[in-house]
């Protein structure tokens, strides 16, 4: 239908609304779309959806198998694990610790970084240079294995897994905005700001920030990634999160332990991890096209 207009003035959306116009073209990426905002909402309503407490224990409903099995029973839809609890309630908490730690990460990962980006962006000298290097230095060595050294350092737990990651993320967000940074500030347009008198961090807030959304969406879809991996990854190892917290890559961990008599434990983890992975890629993986065709229109 088209759209209507008083005064037949031209129509231009705005760049959100554009992104949404060309994001929304790859039905590929409305599906995983789609798939991400289902792992949102139970992030947030875990509780409520649950039929039962994922806690609660019944010694005579143990390893049930899912509903669709000859054995299974509808009452407890994925079926239960070797303590009669309920797997489906069981997966739901998983996820939502799995994935709203992951969220709490690369938030924090975000606002430090680009805090940091910016300012080493700016300064100039040695002191740039001693930054340049050490960030690239920490960027060679994988995520996982940085997180790893510093839970060993901490100790166990989800809170410091959750630190160690953060500080393994934090240096791709300053490694990004400070190659933004400078390069921004060899154009025109911050020239003429300086001229008029604006200071640095005036520059970088009304200028430069508003050109770095898309980069910092981008590059947080791929921190948003590789933080559920390397979460799931430690808890898998039991450096993450402890009983009797529900998480993605524990679940994972305690279900290798009846795995040949009850291998939907195992299987249904496994699945959340891949199918929450794919949607944060999927939908990255949307958003850069978008932006890149935006930018070409």
């Amino acid at each position: 239908m088209q759209r209507f207009n008083l005064y037949q003035e031209e129509y231009h959306p705005s760049p959100l609304v554009n992104i949404w116009i060309e994001f929304r073209r790859s039905h590929i990426a409305l599906a995983g779309f789609v798939l991400l905002v289902l792992f949102v909402v139970i992030t947030i309503l875990a509780p409520i959806i649950a039929p039962f407490d994922p806690y609660l224990q019944n010694t005579n409903a143990i390893l049930l198998p899912p509903a669709w099995e000859p054995n299974g029973s509808a009452i407890h839809l994925l079926g239960t694990d070797g303590l009669g609890r309920d797997v489906f309630s069981r997966l739901l908490y998983a996820c939502r610790i799995t994935f709203g730690s992951s969220l709490v990460i690369v938030a924090v990962s975000v606002l430090i970084g680009v805090g940091l980006g910016a300012l080493a962006g700016v300064l100039s000298g040695v002191r740039s240079s001693v930054i340049n290097h050490l960030l690239d230095s920490i960027m060679s060595i994988p995520t996982l294995l940085i997180a790893i050294i510093i839970v060993a350092i901490l100790g166990t737990g989800l809170t410091n897994a959750m630190l160690a990651i953060t500080l393994a993320l934090i240096p791709q967000f300053v490694h990004q905005t400070r190659t933004f940074v400078r390069n921004e500030l060899q154009k025109d347009y911050v020239l003429l700001d300086r001229l008029d008198g604006a200071s640095s961090p005036r520059i970088f807030i009304y200028s430069i920030l508003p050109g770095m959304v898309e980069l910092i969406v981008v590059q947080a879809t791929i921190a948003l990634s590789v933080a559920i991996i390397d979460i799931s990854a430690l808890g898998f190892l039991n450096l993450a999160a402890q009983d009797p917290l529900i998480e993605l890559g524990l679940t994972l961990s305690q279900g290798l332990e009846v795995a040949y008599v009850a291998p939907w434990l195992i299987i249904l983890p496994g699945l959340c991890i891949f199918l929450m992975i794919l949607s944060v890629n999927i939908v990255g993986e949307g958003l850069r096209s978008a932006l890149r065709n935006r930018l070409h229109h």
